[in-house]
């Protein structure tokens, strides 16, 4: 079981934001910016690059969800914006293997990152 497995799952404590069949949002624990959220899969998919042409609803479910966090937290506009990050392995800086959107905001972001 992953640790974002056990988050869902409520056996390890989490700031949630957002919750629907699909997907979860909580606050990341080591944020990167003034708003750093991840949001997750409720099914494991270990990442991206492992995802089939079954899982483009649940990807697509994702984004979307993504934006209408932005939208509630003021940051979905085109003077203040959003990143959003999916790493996939070890060298693109993946900690978990539970495919993961990271949303960033709440300061400048620079490119290129990392």
């Amino acid at each position: 079981m992953t640790l974002f497995e056990k988050i869902i799952a409520r056996e390890i404590p989490a700031k949630f934001v957002y919750e629907d069949d699909l997907a979860v949002a909580f606050h990341d624990i080591d944020p990167q910016a003034p708003i750093h959220l991840l949001i997750i899969p409720r099914t494991p998919l270990p990442r991206v690059g492992e995802a089939e042409a079954a899982d483009g609803e649940l990807l697509g479910h994702l984004l979307l969800v993504a934006g209408k966090i932005a939208t509630e937290l003021g940051v979905n506009s085109t003077d203040k914006g959003f990143r959003l990050i999916i790493n996939n392995g070890r060298d693109a800086g993946e900690a978990v293997p539970h495919l993961h959107v990271h949303l960033l905001a709440g300061r400048p972001l620079t490119w290129p990152p990392g």
